[in-house]
């Protein structure tokens, strides 16, 4: 995982700017968190700044509130001014929606650490890219024991307690609690060595996943009540209407997690969860296997992994889009 001209930038560098991906997931909050927490070890200038505000259930990683929900008026001119950009845990700037335009205007360099298919090497100054990790946290994890290695880091031991819980949260949750099909030997490595710092699994997943409120289990209810199989029980959908949120006083950030519940369904190896949003119709598939769910993402202008991906249609009509998904969802499910 090294790159000595990351590691380089960062030492020579003193302006940060950390961002991810719309709609943050433990992934990406964990990894901007112990990335910023590695930078200010160094005395560098850093700030965290997001398209959307973070989810309850991860503030508790952001214990000094530094993440920032991004304002043009408030923000362009620390990205015009940064000296380095890290972009994390994806690779299209259309996922950062308005920060993109004042990055890629920025005369920072701009550096990924992700590890999502469809990656552009023209787009960014400097990268590590692993699609083999099942978290970009775990890729931090590998950077920092490089550095360590390496002589680079004269403070001691780079991961702390609050680094640890962040990484731990990262690989956690983007392994489904360590079930997915890439969390292997090498993960539970890590986590095993993230422990070491006095971590309580039990803790940080309660944090995470026993933080719903009444209005998301009513949200759940109606989730479930509408869900559909199809081509003799393969796939498994179901939908959430802007309505919905409205009147069970939640967001769009309580349906993470609903996907497992079609996925659990015995006969399923495809399952699709469609959102009304109030800009369009957010889809999020997930598959067993080697159905590529990622391929059938890719035809509605997404991406993402083989077994785990999204996209989202701008304007769209929720159910005409759901009856166009579910259709061509057929053919990948030989």
């Amino acid at each position: 995982m090294m790159n000595r001209d990351i590691v380089s930038l960062i030492n020579n560098n003193q302006e940060f700017i950390l961002t991810s991906h719309v709609n943050p997931d433990g992934d990406s909050i964990g990894s901007e968190i112990a990335l910023y927490l590695y930078l200010k070890s160094l005395g560098k200038n850093a700030r965290v700044l997001n398209y959307s505000p973070t989810p309850d259930n991860y503030t508790f990683l952001d214990k000094d509130r530094v993440i920032e929900q991004f304002d043009e008026s408030k923000h362009a001119d620390a990205i015009s001014n940064a000296d380095v950009i890290f972009i994390l845990d994806t690779n299209e700037y259309l996922r950062v929606r308005t920060l993109a335009p004042y990055i890629k205007a920025s005369k920072a360099k701009k550096i990924l650490i992700d590890h999502h298919l469809g990656f552009n090497p023209d787009e960014f100054d400097e990268y590590i890219m692993d699609t083999d990790s099942p978290a970009t946290g775990e890729i931090l994890f590998r950077f920092f024991k490089d550095i360590e290695s390496a002589g680079d880091y004269t403070g001691g031991n780079i991961i702390t307690k609050d680094i640890a819980a962040a990484l731990y949260t990262a690989i956690m949750t983007d392994t489904g609690s360590f079930k997915y099909n890439r969390t292997d030997e090498e993960t539970h490595k890590i986590i095993a060595e993230l422990l070491t710092y006095g971590l309580v699994p039990y803790d940080i997943y309660s944090e995470v996943y026993n933080k719903a409120t009444i209005g998301k289990m009513h949200l759940l209810g109606r989730f479930l009540n509408r869900i559909t199989l199809m081509y003799e029980g393969k796939l498994a959908y179901s939908y959430v209407l802007q309505k919905d949120f409205e009147e069970t006083n939640t967001d769009e950030y309580a349906i993470e997690g609903f996907s497992s519940h079609l996925m659990s369904l015995e006969t399923v190896i495809m399952g699709i969860v469609v959102t009304e949003t109030k800009r369009g119709v957010k889809l999020s598939f997930r598959s067993k296997g080697d159905i590529k769910a990622n391929e059938l993402a890719k035809e509605f202008g997404g991406g993402g992994h083989m077994n785990a991906s999204g996209a989202f249609v701008e304007g769209a009509e929720i159910f005409k889009l759901t009856e166009d998904v579910t259709a061509k969802a057929e053919k990948y499910l030989a």
